[in-house]
């Protein structure tokens, strides 16, 4: 199983960018008003370190996954400790996304369908990608799926042009200040943060040097997105109406109507959405199976998909209604994930493996 550096970057861009348009703009809007822009440029910038920093820490062990390596670093206790603790994030990210995924879709689309259905759907389309793919197989699916998603988002950008006022983010920061500004900086943060995947994916890569670059480009042109998207739908919806909505970005789409004809283009955006997640949902789903192997010594990584796919299913099914979601977000991700996960940990690693190569060629 190799991926290459295009690879990476679609996994980076798509992994990323469906979910930050469905959960993060009305929550941003809340905090930071007409300037929760400035708070997506600001997660953007904050979001590139630490990728930047994940791929330095992977790259100092470039054939070991962060399950070998953590150990290597902090000894076998420690590293066992920090290996659980990212086990904990994707179990938890699996069963909350694979939720959110039925609600939306019963709420947008298939309002009769039951929950249970929608989410089995999905689960058996991971389930087929990861057991004939495996990272290789989700690679070359963000390829084809990153693609449309750039493309569509695109589009939807120009087509929706018509209906921005400029006037609607002024006046810029006066209002807000700078407290206010990073209150909703942390939500797109936690997520862009969540590209600490990295320090399981250089592992995977045929030439691990190109990750860096890859990965860095990937999450930047998924932030620039999110702040362009963000940026329109304030000037379309205005700062009040955006933090008031739940999905506000499929609002926006509704609004679009070129010469009578072009209308109803929600579809598209859900289909940005369902792409981007199913790249996530499976990506994840391969880094628990693969994971779990490896803690446990299990040599078929394969075994693991049918112990955790029913987890991951009942999980699901018994998930709390949508209102958790943004609980989660605001709580577990910004005050755990973010600090620990996210930032606290590859620092940590990259700073004590650092000084374990120095001693070790010193000597």
């Amino acid at each position: 199983m190799k991926l290459s550096g295009m690879q990476l970057f679609w996994l980076m861009f798509s992994f990323e960018t469906g979910n930050m348009l469905l959960l993060t703009i009305g929550p941003t809007a809340q905090e930071a008003k007409q300037d929760a822009w400035i708070s997506c440029l600001a997660a953007s910038v904050f979001g590139i370190a630490i990728v930047f920093i994940a791929c330095k820490t992977a790259l100092l062990f470039p054939k070991q996954s962060l399950i070998e390596f953590s150990k290597l670093i902090l000894g076998k206790w420690v590293g066992t400790i920090v290996i659980i603790v990212y086990l904990i994030q994707w179990f938890a990210v699996i069963g909350n996304i694979l939720r959110e995924f039925a609600d939306f879709t019963i709420t947008i689309l298939l309002p009769y369908t039951p929950p249970w259905a929608l989410i089995l759907t999905m689960l058996l389309l991971m389930i087929y990608v990861t057991t004939i793919g495996g990272i290789e197989g989700i690679g070359r699916c963000s390829e084809v799926f990153g693609t449309i998603i750039f493309l569509s988002l695109f589009a939807l950008l120009i087509l929706s042009a018509q209906n921005v006022d400029l006037l609607r983010i002024l006046p810029v920061f006066s209002d807000t200040g700078i407290q206010r500004i990073w209150k909703g900086t942390l939500i797109p943060l936690a997520f862009l943060g969540e590209s600490v995947m990295v320090l399981m994916l250089i592992s995977f890569m045929d030439q691990p040097k190109k990750g860096l670059k890859s990965a860095v480009w990937g999450i930047t042109a998924a932030a620039c997105f999110i702040s362009t998207v963000t940026l329109w739908v304030l000037m379309t919806l205005g700062p009040e109406l955006t933090a008031k909505l739940r999905h506000p970005v499929f609002d926006t789409v509704s609004y679009i109507s070129v010469m009578d004809f072009i209308q109803n283009l929600e579809i598209i955006a859900v289909l940005v959405w369902i792409l981007s997640v199913f790249i996530k949902l499976s990506l994840y789903f391969f880094f628990v199976c693969y994971g779990t192997a490896q803690l446990f010594k299990v040599k078929n990584w394969r075994k693991m998909i049918w112990i955790t796919a029913p987890f991951f299913f009942a999980l699901a099914v018994f998930y709390p209604n949508n209102s958790y979601t943004f609980g989660y977000m605001k709580t577990y991700m910004v005050y755990f994930l973010l600090p620990i996960n996210m930032v606290g940990i590859p620092i940590l690693l990259l700073v004590v493996g650092s000084i374990r190569k120095k001693f070790t060629v010193s000597h």
